[in-house]
């Protein structure tokens, strides 16, 4: 919608140009009057006023004025003025204060409508204008961010890696870029935190990670980019001019200082897998080579790493010695097994030979070896180690030899010490009966109390038989009897809320048990000491 506004103390002067111009030819839609100043203000506070057609002079101000105030308030407004006087210096105020055109009255109406059609053309020109530099700021505020798009869908494959396809994305998304330049990745992983942190700890010292990664690697190269990843990992890609052996000895040494900041102030183990040089469409291939190598790095901590300077090959070791290390177990001589394990796999990485895939092999193996001595102490293992710290440990053990190792010291710790709880029968049956004392009003089975003690439910039967003569199933049921006779006798509460009490929900059920066990019924029990008090 376009506005236009007729200024002039001559109403017949107004309403004369108002009927006389095809406003509609011109694509104006509303056309309002006013007669003074004042009252073409009021009108600019309630409309938008595309295009302003004025009088110079009128005795409430004059139009000099009134343009003034419009260039401070609405500078998007276009002003063409109208005047009885050919004066020069009115016609140089106007142009310097903004104004369109200038014309003499009276002013023949196709001459007018064509300087209001170039004033409508001007304005749409400077909107356009307008909504490009918008365009532009927001451009130059978000191109960091949409240039990191496109190199992260050039990573995830979701551009092709076709050197076409590639040159075409960036056209498309107004991305400088050259399919003749070569660029140096550079993976950066996080293999451990060197403390406990919670999540907002660990996204700020993340961030750190990366701005410290700008400051002292981005600058390398010609053009560089850092992109995140995942979690704990970012890519930074590099181009040379040419990539030179002082290049590489430069970026290697950056690394290195990076590697030891963040470690010594970001409490982290990391390492930097720097890659080959490579054209846009082969970075997909040699980022995957990179990621492979950290995976398969499971010894080398803080390290600049090269594709071609190291890799991480299976080599045959001979086998652990899982039959000592049982024995060990056995004696619970924990410090000896972790010295032993220690020795074999560092010795196993001294030689080149140890990557993820055999480090999860030891891991299944010394975990067969753990399993098979808690069997033989009636020892569940997945109640054992079903807790979060535990499912932890096991699921980072085969990133490194330092994660096997905690691992190893967690699950032999735990394994040694609930065996010789264990052995300490009377300990066993002493926190059974405890909980089953806390828990009647529970709905109880033999498998929840023996989960309670992390033990087999058959084994904790045997157990509990030896040391109190009775199963702990016969147990639970005299326990809940002789609760519920206590309080029969002594309270006043109501049959059915002491069978709940003591972990029935049924009250037929619960009747019939306590007759066969006290050869009376709930009712008939509580009432005959009142019969014998008579």
């Amino acid at each position: 919608m376009v506005r236009l506004l007729l200024v002039d103390d001559e109403i017949h002067a107004v309403e004369g140009i108002r009927s006389a111009v095809n406003w509609g030819k011109l694509g104006i839609s509303e056309v309002h009057s006013a007669y003074d100043i004042h009252q073409a203000k009021e009108i600019f506070r309630d409309y938008p006023v595309d295009i302003m057609l004025c009088d110079i002079e009128m005795p409430q101000g004059s139009g000099l004025e009134l343009l003034d105030w419009v260039r401070e308030q609405y500078p998007n407004t276009e002003s063409i003025f109208l005047t009885c006087h050919a004066d020069f210096q009115f016609a140089k105020q106007a142009i310097q204060l903004g104004s369109f055109d200038y014309l003499l009255k009276p002013v023949p109406i196709p001459e007018l409508e064509v300087v209001i059609a170039k004033a409508l053309e001007k304005r749409s020109k400077e909107s356009k204008k307008n909504e490009y530099s918008r365009y532009g700021q927001y451009w130059l505020q978000h191109q960091p961010l949409l240039i990191e798009k496109f190199w992260l869908d050039i990573l995830n494959r979701s551009i092709s890696t076709q050197p076409e396809a590639i040159r075409k994305a960036a056209e498309d998304r107004n991305i400088p870029y050259t399919d003749k330049m070569r660029f140096v990745p550079v993976f950066i992983a996080v293999k451990r935190w060197l403390k406990e942190l919670s999540m907002r700890e660990e996204k700020i010292l993340e961030y750190a990670l990366r701005k410290s990664a700008e400051e002292l690697l981005l600058h390398l190269g010609s053009y560089g980019q850092l992109i995140l990843l995942g979690k704990g990992e970012q890519l930074l890609i590099l181009s040379f001019e040419q990539w030179t052996e002082d290049e590489e000895d430069k970026l290697r040494n950056n690394c290195n200082l990076y590697i030891e900041s963040c470690h010594k102030y970001f409490y982290c183990d990391l390492s930097c897998y720097v890659g080959n040089p490579a054209y846009p469409h082969e970075l997909p291939e040699m980022t995957d080579q990179l990621q492979s190598l950290d995976r398969n790095n499971v010894a080398c901590n803080n390290s600049v790493i090269l594709l071609n300077g190291k890799s991480f090959t299976a080599i045959a070791h001979h086998e652990p010695e899982l039959n000592i290390w049982f024995e060990m177990l056995k004696e619970g001589d924990k410090e000896r097994i972790i010295k032993e394990t220690t020795r074999y796999l560092t010795a196993w990485s001294n030689d080149n030979g140890l990557n993820a895939r055999t480090l999860h092999q030891f891991q299944q193996d010394f975990l067969q070896m753990v399993y098979s001595y808690l069997q033989t102490k009636g020892i569940q293992a997945h109640r054992l180690f079903g807790d979060d710290q535990s499912i932890e440990l096991s699921m980072r053990a085969a990133r490194s030899v330092i994660d096997m190792i905690d691992w190893i010291d967690h699950i032999v710790g735990t394994s040694i010490q609930h065996d010789k709880m264990t052995k300490q029968s009377e300990s066993v049956v002493e926190r059974v009966a405890a909980f089953i004392t806390k828990n009647l009003d529970q709905t109880l089975s033999r498998e929840d109390i023996a989960k309670h003690v992390f033990l087999n439910p058959d084994y904790l039967d045997r157990l509990f038989k030896r040391e109190t003569g009775i199963s702990v199933t016969e147990f639970l049921f005299r326990e809940r009897m002789t609760v519920a006779q206590n309080l029969l006798l002594r309270t006043d509460m109501p049959v059915s809320a002491i069978a709940a009490r003591v972990g029935y929900l049924n009250f037929s059920h619960f009747s019939r048990v306590f007759k066969k066990y006290s050869s009376k019924n709930p009712i008939e029990f509580r009432a005959e000491p009142m019969r014998t008090k008579e």
